[in-house]
Parts: structure tokens; C-alpha cells; sequence
């Protein structure tokens, strides 16, 4: 039966799967036109294009799995669960991985430090991103051959007794649960080191600027602040995008209760959804290229009325 709530929940995934593909594909028309004009791509235009593309695979399997329970279909076909499944864990893995890779970027050319190995990243920051992606493959290649070994656990009991599937179910969402908290645990802490670089930094900044007599609002103290925003947006949106992803795994019999199903389907899409926004606005070409866009969009309304 549909309720005033689940039509307010429908229209806001909706609202969110929109938007979120818009910035994301946005992201990527910027820089590919940008990179057929130029010939050239910048590191982080690399990382947000191959960012974005990643994050509407998210938004896409987030926004399948919520037609397929809405029409009771979520469980319809193993095969479908399966490969809907490896699309998330491959694109939630390039979606915190290339995050971090941007977090680390940003320190290693905006912070500075007295210290020799830091000197020494910072001349081949390239080569520690590359590294940080390739280092990062066997967390998602151990992560397929899970859910490879999950598949085979759900054929193999598919026809037996009741309470031996329950613990087998428990079996693989215990050891789900367990991957991605480890999967996940590392990027994060040190999206979280990032984020106290940069604070370090920027306080040593304004001590500086303090005691030869200057005015701490300079180039610098706006990169920090712009760099420093974007990585705190990003660990406030996936400690959310996380616990609700736990709760999912862990307790699958809430996801049946329809408004906690909802919040979690609203929860999901605003991390891959609403970060991409708060990129763009910390992105100065992509920025201006999106306030252009909107005033064009504005002066034709005008001219339209």
C-alpha cells in the first residue's frame, strides 16, 4: 500500500539520484571537454573524473535495489543480486580510494613541513597516488572473491532445511560486515590524518602570518580552508554513507520496516550525491564553469518571461 510518507521518501531518492548523476556527469563533461581542448589532464581532474564516474555506478545500484524492493523483486534472481553487488563493491572501492588519493594530493601540495621523507613525496606525489591505488587492489580483489564464495554458499543451501539457512545467512552477513569494516577502516583513518595535516598546518600558518604582523587571510589560508572543507564534508557523508551500510549488513530484518528502509535508501545516495557538489565548488575551473552555467540558465528564463 502506498502512504503519503513513502511517496515524500520516493520523491526524495528520486531528487537525490538526479542530482547526484547531474554533478557526477558534470564532473566528467567538464574535464573530457577540457582534456579534447588542452590535450593535457591534470592529476586531480584525472582522480574527479574517474571519481565521479564511480560514484553514478553508486547511485545507479543504490537506485536499482530501491525499484527492485519497492516492487518486492529485490530477491527475484540470485544472478542479478550477485553482479548488482560486485558493481557496488567496485564502485564504492574507487569511490573512497580516489577520495583519499585527493585528500593525500592536497596535503602533499598545499601542507609543508621540515622533514626529509615529506620533502620527498612531496616531489613524486604522482607516484604516491599511483601506488595508493595499486596498493589498495588485493582489499578489492579479496572483496570479489567473497562475494564469489557468498554465491556459492546461497546455491549450495538454496534447498535446504530453515534453520540451517539462517545460520549460514548469519555465517555471510557476519563475514560481509567484518570485509568491509576492514576494507573501509584504513581509507578512512587516513582521510582522517589528512584532515589533521591539515589543521596542523594551517595553524602553523596563521602562528606565522601572526608574528611578522600580517593578515592571515592570504592565498594559502584559503587553499587550506578550501582543501580542509572538502575533506571534512567527505568524512561527515561517509560516516553516515558507513553506519547505515553496517546497519544494512548487520540487520537485514529492519530493512523490512518501510520508513527505516527509506532513510537508509535516502542516507546511501546523499554521500555519493551531495560530496560531488561540494567538489565542484571547490574546484575553481568546475566552479566557474557551474556558476556560468547557471547565470546563461538564468539570463534565458529572463529573456524567455
Amino acid at each position: 500500500m502506498i502512504t503519503f510518507l513513502t511517496i515524500v521518501f520516493s520523491i526524495l531518492t528520486m531528487t537525490e539520484f538526479i542530482l547526484g548523476n547531474f554533478a557526477n556527469g558534470f564532473i566528467v563533461l567538464v574535464n573530457c571537454i577540457d582534456w579534447v581542448k588542452s590535450r593535457k589532464v591534470s592529476c586531480v581532474d584525472q582522480i574527479l573524473t574517474v571519481l565521479a564516474i564511480s560514484r553514478m555506478g553508486l547511485l545507479w545500484v543504490i537506485e536499482i535495489y530501491w525499484i527492485a524492493t519497492m516492487f518486492n523483486a529485490a530477491s527475484c534472481n540470485l544472478k542479478v543480486f550477485i553482479i548488482g553487488n560486485i558493481i557496488w563493491i567496485v564502485s564504492n572501492h574507487f569511490s573512497i580510494w580516489l577520495v583519499i588519493s585527493l585528500s593525500i594530493l592536497y596535503v602533499l601540495k598545499i601542507v609543508s613541513f621540515s622533514s626529509v621523507l615529506f620533502f620527498y613525496l612531496k616531489r613524486r606525489v604522482h607516484k604516491v597516488v599511483l601506488i595508493l591505488l595499486l596498493g589498495s587492489l588485493p582489499s578489492l580483489i579479496f572483496h570479489l572473491v567473497k562475494v564469489s564464495a557468498d554465491e556459492n554458499v546461497w546455491k549450495n543451501e538454496c534447498g535446504g532445511n530453515v534453520t540451517r539457512k539462517t545460520k549460514w545467512n548469519d555465517i555471510v552477513r557476519l563475514s560481509s560486515m567484518s570485509v568491509f569494516l576492514v576494507s573501509n577502516f584504513i581509507p578512512f583513518t587516513m582521510s582522517l590524518i589528512s584532515f589533521l595535516l591539515l589543521i596542523f598546518s594551517l595553524w602553523k600558518h596563521f602562528k606565522k602570518m601572526k608574528k611578522n604582523g600580517q593578515e592571515p587571510q592570504d592565498l594559502s589560508s584559503k587553499v587550506h580552508i578550501r582543501a580542509m572543507q572538502t575533506v571534512t564534508s567527505f568524512l561527515l557523508l561517509y560516516t553516515s554513507y558507513f553506519v547505515t551500510v553496517i546497519i544494512s549488513i548487520w540487520n537485514s530484518e529492519m530493512l523490512k520496516n518501510e520508513p527505516f528502509f527509506h532513510v537508509c535508501q535516502i542516507l546511501l545516495a546523499l554521500y555519493p550525491s551531495s560530496h560531488s557538489f561540494i567538489l565542484i565548488l571547490g574546484n575553481k575551473k568546475l566552479k566557474e564553469v557551474f556558476l556560468s552555467l547557471l547565470w546563461q540558465q538564468r539570463f534565458q528564463s529572463r529573456g524567455r518571461k
